[in-house]
């Protein structure tokens, strides 16, 4: 027979401090998510190479941390909590909806893939189609007659040149005089040189949906830990500060990788409302449970499942980013990455790997 679940919170009192909290965790997390962003777009900010290098790897190691030690973990305590009964407790739900999660995202990704690329040879084919002198729409005319038509000043990434930080120190010397200088590309027009050197050969679309499929699973975890930090008991002091430090990784994890998209046009300031968006989400979650704190319970039946569910759904989109979008396609997929030098790539590993290393010891408190 299961015990009985509580219906009960922990609150005791200090609203001074629990407000303050939302006003600090906002700060933290905006800064951490803003600041790679304003950085890459206003070259008059001196900012290294290598301490780009280090934001994007130190980045994707946090979100793997997040995934498995502040996602999965918890969702298996909620789910697993002796006070539930029945069909909840006769399977093991967390890995089955977290299993379910990383499928869905793997076939969204793949539909969008397919959709882009056959999008892509229906225009082509289409502009190869003869007009009535019989050249084809879109060729060049001195190509048609033994010419070649070069691209301006491409920007060619190829193994032999120098490391990461040495190219974007050199890069952004030569943009200084101007913010919004663009440089053509035969594959992509580049706009934040310090991290999209190389592309992987990723389309514009695929780059958006892999951010705001990032971005999705974070909030959705940040809104529930707002809630129990609400509410939260003894602990409270201890969880606001660990918070406050989860939040500005995370923001910093996924503002580093807002800068290396190329926002086109009206999408150029998508990511500063990205990072708005991101750094509200824990404190309004925590000051909405303080408006509700006598209606909030954190260990009934009902809470433990919601929160046990939906962290498992984030956990699915944490595990799939950071495997998928994060480490193949900066190690594995990268080109530029299989030739580098070791001590190249040993070091973004080390810096990757210390990303997680202090987001799973930041689980020893929250």
């Amino acid at each position: 027979m299961a015990i009985a679940c509580s219906d009960d919170n922990e609150f005791d009192g200090r609203l001074g401090l629990r407000i303050s909290s939302i006003f600090v965790i906002f700060i933290g997390a905006f800064i951490g998510c803003w600041l790679p962003v304003h950085v890459s777009r206003h070259r008059h900010v001196q900012s290294p190479g290598r301490l780009w290098t280090f934001a994007k790897y130190f980045g994707s190691g946090v979100i793997s941390a997040t995934a498995f030690i502040h996602l999965l973990a918890p969702a298996g305590e909620a789910l697993n909590n002796p006070c539930l009964d029945g069909v909840i407790s006769d399977y093991p739900w967390t890995e089955g909806i977290c299993l379910m999660s990383i499928f869905a995202l793997f076939i969204a990704e793949l539909l969008m893939v397919r959709y882009v690329k056959l999008g892509r040879r229906s225009n082509k084919n289409h502009q190869d189609l003869p007009d009535e002198n019989g050249q084809a729409y879109g060729t060049d005319r001195s190509s048609a007659q033994g010419h070649t038509a070069t691209p301006e000043a491409p920007y060619q990434d190829n193994p032999s040149q120098p490391s990461v930080g040495a190219d974007i120190e050199a890069h952004s010397a030569e943009q200084a005089e101007s913010d919004d200088t663009h440089v053509p590309s035969s594959s992509a027009t580049l706009v934040n040189p310090e991290e999209t050197l190389h592309l992987h050969g990723e389309s514009y679309a695929s780059q958006i949906t892999a951010v705001m499929i990032l971005e999705f699973g974070v909030i959705f975890h940040s809104v529930f830990i707002g809630l129990t930090l609400a509410v939260a008991g003894a602990e409270f002091v201890t969880l606001f500060i660990v918070l406050t430090v989860h939040q500005t990784f995370e923001g910093l994890a996924i503002g580093s990788r807002l800068a290396t998209i190329d926002w086109r046009g009206r999408q150029r300031s998508t990511p500063y409302y990205m990072a708005f968006g991101y750094a509200l989400s824990t404190p309004v979650a925590i000051a909405i449970g303080l408006g509700v704190r006598s209606s909030i319970h954190p260990h009934s039946r009902t809470s433990l499942m919601v929160n046990g569910i939906f962290d498992s759904i984030s956990a699915g989109i944490l595990i799939y980013t950071s495997l998928v979008e994060l480490m193949a396609h900066d190690f594995i997929l990268n080109e530029r990455m299989q030739t580098a030098p070791a001590r190249e790539v040993w070091g973004a590993v080390l810096c990757m790997m210390l990303g997680a290393a202090l987001m799973a010891l930041l689980g020893y408190w929250a």
